[in-house]
């Protein structure tokens, strides 16, 4: 039953957040680059923000016209079937590499508890790029998978790109 306001100027920055006006005030929700690129510190919600990477959230922080206001924390349920499958790759001699735009503490939250050999967080789309072309220019086979559209240039650039959905 709420009456939502229409969104005006809106942006959407890849892997850092969105921003835009709603009824006057300029907000900005997204990652500590956004905050800093629109000039408001993250610092008073920083070890709380910590605290809920280190569980393997992702945290994104809401400023309303260039003041902090909170932070909103979520995080993806692990598939009952990825350990299993990590492990069957794993006994294959697959080495398993993630690169996530989530935050590196929430990376490698999430690599530990899913036994992942090489975490990257804080990704870009063009370093996922640059990530397949270096372990390729080391002579490894790359197979990808992403389910966005900024995975696409190095899914493409994958031996194997396994573009997913829901």
């Amino acid at each position: 039953g709420l009456a939502l306001d229409k969104p005006e100027d809106f942006e959407s920055g890849s892997g850092i957040g969105v921003r835009g006006r709603v009824a006057g005030r300029q907000l900005a929700l997204g990652n500590t680059v956004l905050m800093e690129q629109v000039g408001v510190s993250a610092d008073p919600l920083l070890a709380q923000a910590e605290a809920l990477r280190a569980t393997g959230a992702s945290v994104m922080y809401l400023a309303a016209d260039g003041q902090l206001q909170g932070l909103l924390a979520v995080s993806d349920a692990i598939k009952a079937s990825t350990p299993e499958a990590l492990a069957t790759l794993h006994a294959a001699g697959l080495r398993i590499v993630m690169a996530t735009g989530d935050g590196m503490t929430t990376a490698k939250a999430v690599g530990a508890k899913l036994g992942i050999d090489e975490v990257h967080g804080e990704v870009k789309p063009a370093d996922k790029l640059a990530l397949v072309s270096r372990l390729q220019a080391e002579g490894r086979v790359v197979a990808m998978a992403g389910d966005g559209i900024n995975d696409a240039p190095a899914l493409a650039k994958a031996d194997v790109g396994i573009a997913m959905g829901t």
